[in-house]
């Protein structure tokens, strides 16, 4: 249980907050570069932190993040005509580079030529790596150097990425990424229990090695966030080995999800603002993987399917998801399609902002408990002008290109950091 101060440390984004702050200091993901791909082409709304802006890409391939709404009158970019290396909003024609400089003024006398450099819209730093653009969103004189992601090294065809616009706030939609006990009985139907020695991966679902729905949870706090185990008592051999699944938190918004036999997980949980998040989760490896129609297929999240144009949800909460009742007395255990679709309908229950000052946790709840600790930490250090948590800055030795989770078995009580694969990089922080 928190207070309701700390619940909004933890939660508030928007605006001059603290954990907006610290969001502005790393790189964030805008959009998928699927969206943007073609050059010239429709530009992709995107809203993050509160604010709301396009992300193009010119004739030449250059990407620009700029705001929505022209410096003239506030009629929406997201309509406007992208070419000859600009956007030019319909409504009198003024358009903008990738930088938010004016190239042209056609309703002003002189096509503006007194007006450019003040007209100037606002615009962020871009770079693309691992199947999105990313945005630069602090302070223009101090901006971190790039660091590609945990997938960034996987061929663009071993990557595949499910967005999905989610109405809640960030920090509970993360919160249950990093809920290992909740697997065990919201997704039991799609992640059924197996007489298998490691996590599987079939076209309809993910077996796994263990019956156990009270893991015992392991933290190590890291200098990138924290790392924790999940601990099972496997159904092979049970008297010999533990069942481990070591999930990462790498602040602010990213969980490095454990892996199965065929690909690595990732999500990022980016607030949208201080009641939304897109939601996006990445299946990558560097040979074997699932194509992207798939695993969209898989998670319940095609495009025109499961989810409209702008990645908002066909099951949502004043439907009720869409939950069959009928096939919940056949024995599916939710009654709902897709395993994003099953988490969302539990956080957007919740209310857009969660009031954790009701909570009960339990002992199953360690890494949720860890990250409202470390966080809120992180906050307050930020308001007393330390550097924002897991930036080089504040110590970060690990590259996050370099992350990795795990599962498998290990000799019952040995150490369960054994298999990250990063250990001998990764830093205790202070």
């Amino acid at each position: 249980m928190i207070t309701a101060e700390e619940n909004d440390l933890l939660c508030l984004v928007e605006g001059n907050t603290a954990m907006g702050g610290i969001m502005r200091n790393h790189w964030l993901p805008a959009c998928m570069s699927e969206e943007v791909f073609e050059k010239d082409g429709k530009p992709a709304r995107v809203r993050l932190l509160g604010e709301d802006l396009v992300v193009f890409r010119d004739t030449k391939g250059r990407l620009g993040a700029i705001d929505e709404f022209c410096r003239h009158r506030g009629a929406s970019l997201a309509f406007g005509r992208n070419e000859d290396c600009g956007l030019r909003c319909l409504y009198h024609g003024w358009k903008f580079d990738v930088n938010g400089n004016v190239m042209d003024m056609p309703s002003e006398p002189n096509a503006g030529e007194a007006l450019k450099a003040e007209a100037k819209i606002k615009s962020y730093p871009t770079q693309e790596s691992g199947g999105f653009v990313w945005l630069w969103m602090g302070d223009t004189d101090n901006i971190a150097e790039f660091e590609p992601p945990a997938w960034a090294h996987c061929p663009d065809d071993k990557i595949a990425i499910v967005k999905i616009h989610t109405s809640c706030n960030w920090a509970q939609v993360l919160e249950g990424s990093i809920d290992s006990a909740h697997s065990s009985s919201l997704h039991s139907t799609n992640m059924p229990p197996a007489e298998v020695n490691s996590a599987k991966a079939t076209a309809t679902s993910w077996p796994r090695p263990s019956r156990d729905k009270a893991p015992r949870i392991r933290l190590e706090k890291t200098d990138f966030g924290f790392h924790y185990a999940a601990v099972r008592t496997p159904i092979i051999d049970p008297e010999i080995y533990d069942y481990i699944r070591a999930t990462l938190f790498v602040a602010p918004f990213s969980v490095i999800i454990p892996p199965n036999d065929q690909y690595r997980l990732a999500q990022m949980l980016v607030p949208m603002d201080d009641g939304n998040t897109m939601f996006y989760w990445i299946a990558f490896h560097e040979t074997k993987g699932i194509s992207r129609d798939d695993w969209r297929k898989f998670c319940g999240a095609e495009i025109g399917i499961d989810i409209d144009k702008n990645f908002r949800k066909i099951r949502k909460l004043d439907n009720d998801f869409l939950q069959d009742r009928e096939a919940m007395k056949s024995g599916d255990f939710t009654g709902i399609y897709g395993i994003p679709a099953q988490d969302m309908a539990m956080w957007e229950s919740m209310g857009a902002l969660a009031d954790r000052t009701k909570d009960y946790l339990g002992v199953s709840d360690g890494a949720v408990a860890q990250f409202r600790r470390v966080m809120i930490t992180a906050a307050r250090d930020y308001l007393d002008g330390k550097p924002a948590i897991a930036t080089r800055a504040a110590g970060r030795a690990v590259a996050l290109g370099d992350l990795a989770s795990y599962e498998g078995m290990i000799l019952r009580d040995s150490d369960w950091k054994q298999g990250l694969p990063y250990r001998a990089k990764a830093r205790k922080a202070a």
